[in-house]
């Protein structure tokens, strides 16, 4: 397997996009949404992070590396790809939680998170968001009602960033799914997800 896994073709705006924590880049969430994305008329590059390529390579589970070597790999990532501006980084959860601290530091167009993790699971009082002031760049976080790592509820209690939006998934999990007593299906919610993240990238780049 390649170090990157590359849809939509060049010339395309550009999202790289970063893996959860307990699946990598070839899960089902993100071999859809990055398919989906490619579809709408964007190039989505997929990569592991360390501790995920040692994972694969042993077969044993490993936990995520902390956040500075997470954050150091991701930047790494971005200096071999010298992709030209504008590009967009973004990732699912914790992917996304880095990338939204990368955007501190480097110059992107905007960040696309799915399942922002605002505080660690099971754990209310340790909240992720003391970064939030610094972003510069607009952010979309695609965040399901119920997720368990910042909910509705949540979430109203916390200051966000000035250029953040949030789109809510009705009865969404963390991986946006809704329960089948809902009435709703978990293909809706990451169809609308993927059709409001291509507009968000598509006018961002417009504009």
């Amino acid at each position: 397997m390649g170090e990157f896994i590359i849809n939509g073709d060049a010339g395309c705006p550009t999202l790289v996009l970063a893996h959860g924590a307990g699946a990598g880049m070839e899960s089902d969430f993100m071999n859809y949404v990055a398919t989906e994305l490619a579809q709408k008329g964007l190039r989505v590059i997929r990569f592991n992070f360390l501790y995920m390529q040692q994972q694969l390579l042993t077969g044993t589970r490993r936990p995520p590396d902390r956040a500075p070597k997470l954050l150091a790999h991701y930047s790494d990532v971005l200096d071999r790809l010298a992709l030209p501006s504008p590009y967009f980084i973004g990732g699912k959860s914790m992917g996304g939680r880095m990338a939204t601290v990368l955007a501190t530091q480097h110059a992107v167009a905007g960040v696309v998170v799915f399942g922002y993790p605002f505080h660690a699971l099971g754990k209310p009082e340790k909240v992720r968001v003391d970064h939030f002031p610094e972003l510069k760049s607009p952010v979309l976080v695609c965040q399901g009602e119920r997720d368990t790592m910042g909910n509705v509820n949540d979430v109203a209690q916390y200051r966000l960033a000035e250029n953040m939006s949030i789109e809510w998934y009705a009865d969404g999990d963390h991986d946006l799914k809704p329960r089948k007593s809902s009435g709703l299906s978990h293909e809706q919610h990451l169809q609308a997800a993927v059709t409001r993240v291509s507009q968000f990238i598509h006018e961002t780049t417009a504009s």
